[in-house]
């Protein structure tokens, strides 16, 4: 005789298994420090690549008028204002990296705890079953 109780709970873990069960799985896999800290570290590379297109792309735009302010301008000053623009972005990237991916491990774990009790359950409706 079917279940219909076991089977609802089976239908609804193999649906979170074919859509965000996946990518929980993988956040759920490593610790908590190492997830965070890898994604933070990816987020300061691609932020830092990010940077320099940005300004790249700002002195290209007027390069005519760089070049020509570029014997007037103190270089030492310039670049201190430009290193010290990068790790105010970075700083300020990375913090919302961090907090983005602190929310994402914990709702992950929250979820993956869920379907591990509905694992729990569904084992206890087959044991259940199988000794009548």
């Amino acid at each position: 005789m079917l279940n219909e109780e076991r089977i609802r709970l089976m239908t609804k873990m193999a649906s979170y298994e074919a859509n965000e069960g996946k990518k929980n799985v993988s956040i759920g896999s490593y610790f908590r420090g190492d997830y965070i800290g890898l994604q933070v570290i990816k987020s300061i590379i691609s932020g830092t690549v990010g940077f320099f297109i940005v300004f790249g792309m700002f002195i290209l735009y007027d390069f005519e008028v760089f070049m020509a302010d570029i014997y007037k301008m103190d270089l030492f000053e310039f670049g201190k204002k430009v290193i010290i623009a990068y790790l105010v972005f970075v700083a300020v990237y990375a913090a919302a990296s961090y907090g983005v991916y602190t929310y994402r491990y914990t709702k992950a774990r929250k979820s993956l705890k869920r379907y591990y009790n509905n694992l729990k359950k569904l084992s206890y409706l087959y044991d259940k079953e199988n000794r009548k």
